[in-house]
């Protein structure tokens, strides 16, 4: 296959799968924008972790909140926060209590009953994600799940997943960062019509 061939097909298959995850999530993503739209409204926050690449989406998408999405649209900034931005933090949290509590450990001394928290794994199966999933839930705050594959285990820990039914990170991440505009986008809708 020549390379023109194949750089089509990766776009038709991530379109293909992004077309059946629209159909698939669209009630949970609607949730999620629910969820959000009241932390927001109650004085909480949203927060983001994943690893890798997800890290970057965290970062991303904590970014659009606290900034905005679209260029046109002035509004006000959200709070928002990506577990995944403080290199000391990681490194101290990893040196001190093992990389499967980076999150968690943050988590317990940012996050509030009320808040939401998205774990970004593409397999469903990073430790850390899953840990602060667990513990989010522990603590009154509500967890979604950006996940890949089946889901599992962390979509156990999830009160909302938004699953990418696929094994190709790529592809899931593609869907990934596309959910996460989806659900920003919908919120920015709601609270400029709405203003806090």
């Amino acid at each position: 296959m020549d390379e023109r061939t194949r750089f089509v097909a990766m776009m038709e298959r991530s379109a293909a799968l992004k077309r059946r995850v629209a159909g698939e999530v669209a009630e949970t993503l609607l949730a999620v924008v629910d969820a959000c739209e009241s932390s927001l409204r109650s004085g909480g926050k949203l927060m983001f972790c994943g690893n890798g690449g997800s890290a970057a989406d965290s970062q991303h998408l904590a970014t659009e909140l606290l900034v905005r999405l679209r260029p046109k649209v002035e509004r006000n900034a959200w709070p928002a926060l990506a577990l995944t931005l403080d290199p000391a933090l990681l490194t101290a949290g990893g040196n001190d209590y093992g990389f499967e509590r980076v999150f968690e450990r943050p988590l317990r001394g940012l996050g509030r009953a009320g808040d939401v928290l998205f774990g970004i794994t593409t397999s469903g199966r990073s430790p850390n994600v899953i840990r602060a999933l667990q513990a989010a839930r522990e603590m009154g705050i509500v967890t979604v799940g950006l996940l890949g594959g089946s889901g599992e285990p962390a979509r156990a820990a999830c009160d909302l997943a938004l699953l990418v039914p696929d094994e190709e990170t790529t592809r899931i991440q593609e869907c990934h960062i596309t959910l996460g505009h989806a659900v920003v986008e919908l919120l920015e809708d709601r609270l400029i019509a709405r203003p806090i």
